[in-house]
C-alpha cells in the first residue's frame, strides 16, 4: 500500500502487554480488562468523536528481547461491532510462555509494526503495560529515542505490585513524545480502571489530569 492510497486513521495504536514471568499468572486478568475497556461505550464515543472517527489498533504480547507476538492483527475500530471484533481477537489470544522483561524489544517490535501498518495515521502511539523495568536487550532509552525520532509517542501503564518505583522509571526511561503520559495501576485490582482511562486519553489525544488509576 502506498502513501497515496493508505487508509487514514486518527490513531495507529499498538497495545503492547507484558507477558514476562513476573506477570504471566495474571495474564488472563490483563486480557479481560482490555477486552472490557474496548467494548465500553465511552471508548466507542471517543473513537467516533475524532476527526476521521476511526482508529487502527493491534495487540502484542512481549517478554524477552526475542519474544514478541502480534496476537491480534491491525483492526480498524469505528463502531461497537468493530471494537467487539478486536476485543474478541484479544480474548482468544494464547496464553504466553513466560520470560524476562525487554521493554526495549517491545518498543522496537511495535515501532516496526507501525511503520509497516499501511495506515496514514495522524498520531502513532505505542502503549506499554508492565510490572517490571527493562532487564533484557538493549537499553530502553535507545529504543525510546529511536521511536521518538520516527514520530511515535510512547505511553505507559506501569503496575506497581512488584516494583513500587516503576512509575518513576517509566516517566524517566520509557514514555516519550508530545503529550506522552503514564497511568499508574497500584496493583492488579486497579488495572481495570487504569486501562479504561488510558485508552480514552490515547484516542482523544490528551494527557490525563493525574497519573493514578
Amino acid at each position: 500500500m502506498t502513501a497515496d492510497n493508505a487508509i487514514g486513521v486518527d490513531v495507529a495504536l499498538v497495545l503492547a502487554i507484558d507477558s514476562s514471568g513476573s506477570i504471566s499468572n495474571e495474564w488472563i486478568t490483563l486480557q479481560i480488562q482490555h477486552v472490557d475497556a474496548l467494548r465500553h461505550r465511552r471508548f466507542i464515543e471517543a473513537v467516533q468523536a475524532g476527526p476521521l472517527g476511526r482508529v487502527a489498533a493491534t495487540f502484542v504480547e512481549w517478554s524477552d528481547r526475542d519474544r514478541q507476538d502480534q496476537v491480534a492483527g491491525w483492526t480498524i475500530i469505528h463502531d461497537l461491532a468493530s471494537a467487539q471484533s478486536f476485543a474478541q481477537a484479544i480474548a482468544e489470544a494464547p496464553h504466553p510462555v513466560p520470560g524476562v522483561t525487554s521493554i526495549s524489544g517491545a518498543i522496537d517490535f511495535s515501532a516496526k509494526l507501525i511503520a509497516g501498518s499501511g495506515y496514514d495515521a495522524a498520531r502513532r502511539v505505542i502503549d506499554i503495560s508492565g510490572n517490571g523495568s527493562n532487564n533484557d536487550g538493549r537499553p530502553v532509552t535507545e529504543a525510546r529515542d529511536e521511536a521518538a525520532a520516527a514520530g511515535i509517542t510512547i505511553n505507559g501503564l506501569p503496575i506497581l505490585d512488584v516494583e513500587p518505583a516503576l512509575g518513576a522509571y517509566y516517566r524517566d526511561n520509557v514514555i516519550v513524545g508530545p503529550g506522552a503520559f503514564i497511568v499508574v495501576a497500584r496493583n492488579m485490582s486497579s488495572f481495570s480502571t487504569a486501562v479504561q482511562r488510558k485508552l480514552l486519553f490515547e484516542v482523544a489525544g490528551v494527557s490525563p489530569p493525574t497519573e493514578d488509576a
